[in-house]
């Protein structure tokens, strides 16, 4: 049976000491444990990666980037959450700065690099404009229901929703998110499917069902310990933004950052082999599950346990969210990417990362 499982030895080995590290450091462990762990976290993040791949490379697209993108959601939520009722109200806004962030991070930092490095390599790339514009027209509302119209409402306290309004906007980011998978499975599912590849992935033979259940079993593996890890560094990653003066809400995009790099990895890597579709897939797909599943779930949390929830972005954010999707929307609206796309696309993102710190 072992010599049926073609995975490196390294992505199963990474979890499994990144799992005995966890349970033998202490709350008070020494600086090299926590280095330690800091490496294992970056190891478990890259066999997750791998372990993806194989099993979207076994279930073919779209469904592959619909797994990750749905367990890494699981992830986040379960991060957010347990950080949310550790931190009690200071940690209100977390959910919120998490999600604004990982937004952010997706639709500027992984689509304008994949566009660039695209750019780059093959000079052009297609892509299929109707699956885009499906998940763009989604990321869209969703994006504005809940992080921009909090705002406008006065049922609530200003940046939260009422209960019943938040029963309300969890629901139809469901019915929203749903129907998008509807689609991208079966209605249209050839919107998503790879345009004019030439990735020596499309030809090579898929793996075998213990290879494609033992990445499966390590890629949750994978994907748990990196949030019991990420927590476990989360104070000392806020004394260190706090040391260097930047804001709380740095901690926010930090943790996007973690939890979405196995899905950047993976979209930057797609688009290396000539598969744009496949990373636009990722990107605008983990989008759409951070968002349209992970404020449901915290809102359930909250409305069960009183907890306040700010969900409503500031002037500057708004600004900056608002011309971050305007930009993805005009450069996803001919079908082929170029260079300056990318350019633009980055140099937002670093505009939202300086006024993040530099607010």
């Amino acid at each position: 049976m072992l010599k049926k499982i073609n995975l490196p030895i390294w992505t199963m080995a990474t979890p499994l000491l990144s799992v005995i590290f966890f349970f033998i450091a202490g709350s008070d462990a020494a600086g090299m444990m926590r280095i330690i762990i800091a490496f294992l976290l970056i190891g478990s993040v890259l066999s997750s990666v791998h372990h993806a791949e194989v099993i979207a490379h076994r279930v073919g697209e779209p469904f592959g980037t619909i797994i990750l993108a749905i367990a890494i959601t699981t992830i986040e939520v379960a991060l957010i959450v347990s950080l949310m009722l550790s931190g009690g109200e200071g940690e209100k806004a977390l959910a919120r700065d998490t999600v604004f962030a990982a937004v952010m991070i997706i639709i500027t930092a992984i689509v304008g690099l994949c566009i660039l490095k695209g750019s780059i390599t093959y000079r052009e790339q297609r892509y299929h404009l109707a699956g885009v514009n499906a998940a763009l027209i989604t990321l869209m509302a969703i994006v504005i229901l809940t992080l921009i119209l909090p705002n406008f409402t006065v049922s609530g306290p200003v940046g939260e929703y009422s209960e019943s309004q938040l029963i309300f906007v969890s629901v139809v980011s469901l019915i929203l998110y749903g129907g998008f998978i509807f689609v991208q499975t079966f209605r249209h599912r050839d919107y998503f499917l790879p345009k004019d590849s030439s990735s020596e992935d499309d030809h090579a033979p898929a793996p075998n069902k213990i290879t494609s259940g033992m990445s499966l079993v390590f890629l949750l593996i994978s994907l748990a310990i990196v949030v019991l890890l990420a927590k476990y560094l989360s104070y000392d990653l806020e004394q260190i933004v706090l040391s260097v003066g930047a804001p709380k809400s740095l901690v926010g995009v930090i943790i996007a950052a973690i939890v979405l790099l196995p899905e950047g990895l993976a979209a930057y890597r797609a688009v290396k082999a000539n598969r744009l579709q496949t990373s636009l897939n990722l990107a605008l797909g983990s989008a759409l599950a951070s968002i349209g599943l992970t404020i449901p779930a915290v809102a359930i949390v909250a409305i069960i346990t009183g907890y306040p929830l700010v969900l409503g972005i500031d002037a500057r954010s708004m600004v900056l969210l608002l011309l971050s999707m305007l930009t993805l929307i005009f450069s996803l609206a001919t079908g082929k990417t170029n260079i300056q796309q990318g350019v633009v696309l980055l140099v937002i993102f670093a505009c939202y990362l300086f006024y993040t710190i530099v607010p």
